[in-house]
């Protein structure tokens, strides 16, 4: 197989196309919130530290005056969450559904703007921008219908047949966050709580507008609280003696800590979705027309998805000609980075920051001396967070670039023989998000789901993000469940009543 590549290999790490022009996008087309949201209102914080943002594309300085929350604005948004949450109570059912169903609306009015804020920050394309936008209205829709469905086991004829947590708390990541925050909020919301979100450090923007657009929707101030700020405010939150419940996504070091503080303080409820280093197989009687292009998904978001398969395992009967076909597709998306981020026709962003710039570049440079590299590895530009799409083959037992998540455009092809050996090499890692499969046999596709260690198995294409579809992780990927009734079930109490 290498011999199909040997003209590929090349020094990994540092700069590559010196050459390359990062767009220029207007940045004067909207504001950009820079306070946290508190009681229904942009509020200053309580103390003086304020922080710089720089794009992703080119960097520029987006703002000098981002204001950095800490523990006493923390303690502000609680209050105002308990109010917010008294208030919320006393709405009816149908009053709540009716509000959840006009902020879904809200964000498809707000669309623009809201995939504006994040272009220009962190590059994010359009079309993955208005794929995330519409599920996260999906979300809200989904609950907001939920409210008088899902009950207890003894159906009451009154409202309030839920019984919330009461102050709730979210955490959001830098790739997804106002998917993120759709996942959290509108299940928090439909169980009857109110909640406090802290925004990502390095992509707050579109999640404080999200959160404002709540006083339009018509749900109470304080029922929707949002913060910026880092490890103050994230410990603030999780050790928080008032709130019953919190919500992570985010990597495994930072959920570590958040479930820490929440056992050592009221031991609050803790849902976390986590990493990844899913696992794409693919057999010899796979429909490798369909197979391929699914490989190239590790691509999506420049890798920055805690869902992409960026494990590769195929069979060696048919691992030469799959590479052969999938270099190409890598290499021609590397041809097309460096796209004004908010036209339509972008395909491709930057890493969404500067510090996962500089990870993904320190785990390729390690990579070079575990596996053998392929194509990409390399830096675009200098005053840009571009990586070119990169491929590693036969890695060393034990290779860090084959175990450790990345959440870059990474991806690590490993060739197996027998369905025994891939199903060891898949399971042999302490994530377990996702995992993928294709095979013509379906018995075959049937035994590796019962024994893939992941909380979703995906056959053939099937599976993805879905509303209705629980979603989370085994082992450090995760606790607890998002989406679907599931997550109904994780943002309420259990409560027995025996009557005598």
């Amino acid at each position: 197989m290498l011999s199909l590549f040997q003209s590929k290999e090349k020094k990994a790490g540092g700069q590559g196309k010196t050459s390359f022009q990062p767009p220029k996008p207007d940045l004067s087309r909207f504001p950009f919130p820079t306070k946290a949201f508190i009681g229904g209102t942009f509020v200053d914080s309580t103390g003086s530290e304020k922080h710089t943002l720089k794009s992703a594309v080119n960097d520029s300085i987006i703002t000098t005056e981002l204001q950095w929350s800490n523990a006493k604005d923390v303690d502000a948004a609680v209050d105002a969450a308990e109010e917010g949450f008294a208030k919320w109570q006393a709405m009816s059912d149908r009053e709540r559904r009716d509000a959840l169903l006009k902020y879904a609306a809200l964000i498809r009015e707000n669309s623009e703007r809201i995939q504006w804020l994040e272009a220009v920050l962190v590059g994010k394309e359009a079309s993955f921008s208005s794929y995330e936008l519409d599920l996260a209205a999906e979300v809200f829709i989904y609950f907001a219908n939920m409210i008088d469905k899902f009950s207890s086991e003894v159906i009451k004829s009154n409202d309030n047949v839920l019984t919330p947590w009461g102050v709730c708390a979210g955490i959001c990541p830098f790739n997804a966050p106002v998917g993120t925050f759709a996942m959290k909020v509108a299940p928090a919301l439909a169980c009857g709580n109110s909640i406090v979100i802290k925004t990502s450090e390095t992509n707050p923007f579109s999640t404080i507008f999200v959160a404002s657009l709540a006083n339009e929707a018509g749900i109470p101030a304080g029922t929707i609280n949002c913060l910026t700020g880092g490890a103050e405010a994230g410990d603030a939150l999780a050790s928080h003696m008032k709130i019953r419940k919190i919500s992570f996504t985010g990597s495994v070091a930072v959920g570590k800590l958040v479930y820490s503080a929440a056992a050592r303080s009221n031991l609050k409820s803790v849902t976390m979705e986590l990493g990844g280093k899913s696992p794409h197989i693919v057999f010899p009687d796979a429909d490798l027309d369909k197979a391929i292009p699914a490989a190239a998904m590790f691509l999506a978001l420049n890798g920055q998805g805690c869902s992409l398969g960026t494990r590769l395992y195929l069979h060696e009967s048919i691992a030469d000609a799959f590479i052969a076909k999938l270099v190409p597709i890598v290499e021609g998306h590397a041809k097309v980075l460096g796209g004004d981020p908010t036209s339509a026709d972008t395909r491709g962003s930057p890493l969404y920051n500067h510090r996962q710039r500089d990870s993904v570049l320190s785990h390729i440079e390690s990579g070079t001396k575990e596996a053998t590299l392929i194509t990409g590895g390399h830096a675009l530009g200098e005053n840009s967070c571009y990586v070119e799409p990169t491929i590693f083959v036969d890695p060393k037992p034990g290779a860090q670039i084959h175990r450790e998540e990345i959440f870059g455009p990474v991806l690590v092809i490993v060739k197996f023989s027998s369905e025994e050996e891939v199903l060891k090499l898949a399971n042999d890692t302490e994530f377990g998000l996702a995992s993928y499969v294709w095979t013509a046999d379906i018995q075959r596709a049937l035994r590796l789901s019962r024994k893939l260690e992941a909380g979703s198995v995906s056959i053939n294409g099937a599976g993805g993000m879905n509303v209705q579809t629980p979603y989370g992780g085994w082992k450090q990927s995760g606790r607890g469940l998002e989406n679907g009734v599931a997550a109904m079930e994780d943002w309420t109490q259990s409560k027995t009543v025996s009557l005598g």
